[in-house]
């Protein structure tokens, strides 16, 4: 078959190549697929610079939909020619899910109405949204603040909160702005004078656009906490020097303010993120226990994780390029049964 593989560490583009590679058998407690959507993400080009170091080769590619093809020993529930959605199975193995075939260890079903493409765009996404948002506190009626809103992660985690009863303010660029006042998210820019717009909200309905321009100068000297209607802070955007800011936002409470992106400014300003949170919370139930539910909302029209583009196997360098440049403005997938 062939796969998406590297032999040594180094930056993706050097070291990454489609090549034959065995078929993977499942194993116990596994499940292999044929793959029809496999998601990229920025996770995969960190593998490939060296991060959790395994045995080589390996592959990339966590997100995975697909049809079942093998059955390891002791899993129950599924049979061949199930439809399918989870994550590969990449620690320790050859391959992953940037493959014609990969092993699964973690698999949902896919429910009517959801297609294979879009149920693959699910999984880093929704599992890495819901996982930060529950250690902050998925409470009603709080009102959360989600940094980066139009990353996968952000977008996802904006859906999650409103649909468990949370408020939610967003910052976002003018790809996604609209689409997030849509859901009935608060919107601002991101940028300077984050956290006074963010307190000029005051009572502001929910759903209201603020619309100050970025770059608007901060009225207070950094650090100043400010009065902002903002209980807890999720951040997903790119290191760009805003945790300062977000932790104004919150009132100058930086245990209020959960990164899983800027972990050297966390460091730095006594901020949570993703890598320093209890390890005994980082559980399969935490993790997956709710994909059943959000599957059959995004099913429902009701929870999306915006796709940028689709790519046949052959064309992973550009999808890598693309992801590269910081403007992929959604997710990018691998379909190895498309052809050129």
């Amino acid at each position: 078959m062939r796969a998406v593989r590297f032999h040594t560490y180094g930056e993706p583009a050097e070291v990454l190549r489609l090549e034959t590679a065995p078929v993977p058998e499942p194993g116990p407690g596994r499940v292999r697929v044929a793959v029809h959507a496999c998601g990229l993400a920025p996770a995969d080009w960190a593998l490939c610079r060296g991060l959790f170091a395994g045995d080589l080769p390996r592959g990339v590619g966590c997100d995975v939909a697909g049809i079942v093809e093998a059955v390891g020993e002791g899993v129950t529930g599924v049979a061949v020619g199930d439809r399918v959605f989870g994550t590969a199975d990449y620690a320790g193995r050859p391959s992953a899910g940037a493959a014609d075939r990969a092993v699964m260890d973690h698999w949902f079903a896919v429910p009517e109405g959801l297609d294979l493409v879009r149920a693959a765009a699910l999984p880093m996404a929704l599992s890495t949204a819901y996982w930060h948002l529950a250690r902050l506190g998925l409470d009603a009626g709080r009102t959360l603040l989600v940094n980066g809103a139009g990353t996968t992660i952000g977008f996802a985690a904006v859906q999650i909160a409103l649909h468990r009863g949370l408020r939610v303010i967003a910052t976002a660029g003018d790809t996604y702005a609209g689409r997030l006042k849509d859901l009935g998210a608060t919107v601002t820019a991101y940028g300077a004078g984050l956290a006074d717009r963010i307190a000029a909200l005051g009572d502001t309905p929910v759903g209201t656009p603020i619309d100050a321009p970025v770059g608007t100068p901060i009225d207070a000297p950094v650090g100043t906490p400010v009065d902002a209607p903002v209980d807890i802070v999720f951040d997903t955007a790119p290191p760009n020097g805003a945790l300062p800011e977000l932790v104004r936002a919150a009132g100058g409470d930086p245990r209020r303010v959960l990164t899983c992106s800027d972990l050297a400014a966390a460091a730095e300003l006594g901020v949570r993120d993703s890598f320093h949170e209890d390890p005994a919370a980082f559980t399969d139930e935490a993790r997956f226990g709710h994909f059943p539910e959000f599957a059959r909302l995004a099913a429902d029209g009701k929870f999306t994780v915006p796709v940028a583009g689709t790519f046949p196997l052959d064309q992973w360098r550009t999808a890598l390029e693309i992801s590269e440049s910081g403007h992929a403005r959604g997710k990018l997938l691998l379909l190895p049964g498309v052809e050129r």
